[in-house]
């Protein structure tokens, strides 16, 4: 694919491409200073293993070493002297460098290795024969001046696989432009300037293919770059080799003598470093291949057609994301590697529609505290209100604080806008940073950039649809608990008050040294009840199963409770009338006793000093073909209001105080509901009653009962 000249630079600054060694560094910065002594090189050898290993394998090696014992460093130094010491660092360093860059290890670089090492060997000797103070400076330059070929190997591999084993001349130099838009001269003198070498190194790995005319007045080192490469092909043009040789100062018999020892120096210097050089001569090098350019209107469908593939594989990875968090941190992720961006944030319209909010990201969390006001005049804000893409400049007219604040913190020179837009709705912006020569390129996407926008914004409102789904269940289960509660707090209040006025009636037994037995027991059984209600609050006791329940039993329980206190008032009468062959229901006896208190409770307040509560109960009755113990509770008072009948069993407002008023009805019908009964009510102006429906023993039937049919109650 054909790539911009922008895009193949940003794709060698981001590529993992290697860094100088140290030891090298230090090694340039000595020769460079002329200080660089034989005290200075064991310093720096000894503080690289790896060297130090080297050193001492070549010391040893047959062509040094004659003793019996093995050669240590300082040995070793002496014995391989300060010229072949610095020619070992500076091969060993760049070989190890060259090794380290991506596809190496995948790629035969035998004869890669050898026009490298064959070129330091001539540019020293050059270096010497022309009086140029720095041999171990050409040395390295003759090593690296093909270094960019393999930067771009590393950077764009598929484009350039075929063209790195390519004869190396002036016709690769064109093919790398025409596909690459930049050469490996250029390649390798970028990456030379990124290590930072303070010398000409960088500018004879830039120079060495040029003509050599033009090169009459270049600095030396230009010059013998451009005869070492030439003389190192494996495919010598003998009548460049002489105009590059003149301006050397070189004539045929010196080039022909540079190059025979060029031949024995570099087999040597290859055995010592274990670099395999065998067969390289045989590998071909073919002449530089160019695709043939594609039509504009293919390249232009081939582009659309793969946006359309790249918009539906994001679509995907998105909806694969699990929570809004996770879906977040995938746009910015994939809008970094699909538009190079070098940083990305998104910013969400808050719930009031106001303002644009940082949303926290991956490493962008400061971005939290980030917000821009939804008003006309910003450059983001304006581009999400517009639903259009913008590209903001950070030198353009008028940015405002907030776009000054975005800059400082993306650290880049240009923004690029992408507003969420879902169903007409904007629910946000992707803000991109990205550098200034990026953005024509990056204007040519822009049908991309909205593609992806439109997928982003639409994962991006499910999440926030599911968000709204999962807040509104909490809320509906917190409105559940908060209900759930008063109820449980009315129903507390009931025992609490029976506690309370037994506890004034222990006082007064205590006080006489009467047995107060009987109410210790019942004091007991409302503090478990207590315990039992706010038990059931919290759900921590499963529900029991039911079980057999004497109807009569708790009547008078709940009658003996109520008449030991004075929870009744005195001219209140209270009858029971129960009915013996008729009196076992399945249930649990205190939620009967709870529905008993509640419904007596309510009449004593309807009521007031005086009146009359009957609880009675009628006998077996069938209903819907189920067979039921009707009891009843009623008073003679004045009766309930039509407004109350109509809510009767509702947790509504009622003319009651207190903080949980309204809700003794409702918790009476949920209570005889959880008994699987039924309970209606009849008021008039003689008083109130209520009729309830408790589903009786089933054993009743086998005892021989007698129902009555009741169609409706």
């Amino acid at each position: 694919m054909h790539q911009s000249d922008h895009d193949i630079r940003n794709r060698l600054l981001i590529a993992r491409l290697p860094a100088m060694p140290q030891i090298l560094i230090k090694l340039i910065e000595h020769l460079q200073a002329d200080d660089l002594g034989m005290p200075e090189l064991a310093a720096l050898i000894a503080n690289d293993a790896g060297m130090t290993s080297k050193i001492l394998a070549v010391a040893n090696s047959s062509a040094y070493h004659r003793a019996s014992r093995a050669a240590g460093l300082e040995q070793s130094l002496v014995a391989l002297g300060t010229d072949m010491i610095k020619t070992l660092v500076i091969s060993e360093s760049v070989f190890q460098t060259f090794n380290n860059f991506p596809h190496s290890g995948s790629t035969d670089l035998r004869a890669f290795w050898k026009h490298s090492l064959t070129a330091a060997v001539v540019a020293r000797e050059l270096a010497k024969r022309m009086d140029y103070a720095q041999h171990e400076e050409a040395y390295l330059a003759g090593l690296l001046h093909n270094v960019g070929r393999l930067a771009l190997l590393a950077t764009a591999p598929r484009e350039y696989a075929f063209n790195f084993t390519a004869r190396d001349d002036d016709d690769l130099c064109a093919v790398e432009q025409r596909t690459l838009q930049i050469t490996h001269t250029e390649a390798g003198a970028w990456l030379i300037e990124r290590w930072h070498l303070d010398s000409f190194l960088a500018d004879s790995v830039l120079y060495h293919h040029e003509p050599s005319a033009r090169l009459q007045a270049a600095h030396p080192l230009i010059r013998i770059v451009h005869l070492a490469h030439l003389m190192a092909t494996s495919e010598p043009d003998a009548a460049a080799i002489a105009e590059a040789g003149a301006l050397c100062g070189q004539h045929d018999d010196d080039i022909a003598a540079i190059g025979a020892q060029a031949v024995r120096q570099v087999a040597k210097s290859a055995a010592m470093l274990g670099i395999d050089l065998a067969g390289a001569d045989d590998i071909p090098s073919p002449p530089a291949y160019a695709p043939a350019p594609l039509d504009p209107v293919r390249q232009r469908l081939a582009e659309e057609v793969r946006n359309l593939v790249l918009v539906s594989e994001v679509g995907q990875s998105f909806a694969r994301q699990q929570g809004e968090s996770g879906l977040l941190e995938s746009m910015t992720r994939s809008a970094r590697i699909l538009f190079d961006f070098d940083n990305a944030v998104i910013l969400l319209e808050n719930p009031t529609g106001h303002a644009l909010v940082g949303v926290p990201t991956g490493d962008q969390q400061r971005i939290g505290e980030f917000s821009i006001p939804l008003a006309r005049g910003s450059s983001i804000a304006d581009s999400a209100l517009a639903r259009t893409l913008a590209f903001v400049k950070r030198d353009a007219a008028g940015l405002g604080l907030a776009e000054e604040q975005l800059f400082r913190l993306l650290g880049t020179d240009s923004l690029v806008c992408l507003p969420l837009v879902a169903g007409g709705r904007c629910l946000g912006v992707l803000i991109g940073g990205l550098a200034a020569w990026q953005v024509p390129a990056c204007q040519k996407r822009e049908r991309f950039l909205q593609a992806f926008g439109s997928q982003a914004a639409g994962a991006l409102e499910t999440a926030l649809s599911e968000r709204g789904h999962a807040h509104r269940q909490l809320a509906h289960v917190a409105e559940e608990y908060r209900e759930a509660s008063r109820r449980v707090v009315h129903e507390v209040n009931n025992p609490l008050s029976i506690i309370k006025n037994y506890l004034s009636v222990l006082d007064g037994k205590l006080a006489k040294r009467e047995p107060v037995v009987g109410e210790m027991s019942i004091l007991n059984e409302e503090i478990d009840r207590v315990g039992q209600l706010i038990n059931g609050l919290a759900d921590l006791q499963p529900s029991a199963p039911a079980r057999a329940t004497n109807v009569t039993r708790v009547v008078d329980e709940v009658l003996r409770l109520l008449r030991a206190t004075d929870f009744v008032p005195p001219a209140v009468q209270i009858h029971a009338s129960m009915h013996d062959d008729a009196a076992e229901i399945e249930g649990d006896a205190d939620i009967l006793k709870q529905v008993l208190l509640n419904l007596v409770k309510n009449a004593v307040e309807a009521l007031g000093s005086s009146g009359r509560i009957e609880i009675s109960n009628r006998g077996h009755v069938i209903r819907e073909r189920a067979l039921y113990v009707e009891l009843v509770v009623g008073d003679n008072g004045p009766g309930l209001s039509p407004e109350v009948l109509a809510n009767l069993f509702s947790a509504v407002r009622s003319t009651k105080d207190g903080a949980h008023h309204g809700l003794g009805l409702s918790i009476v019908h949920g209570l005889v509901k959880k008994l699987g009964g039924v309970i209606t009510c009849r008021s008039g102006r003689t008083g109130t009653t209520f009729e309830i429906l408790l589903p009786a023993l089933r054993a009743t039937l086998l005892a021989g009962a007698k129902p009555r049919a009741m169609d409706s109650v």
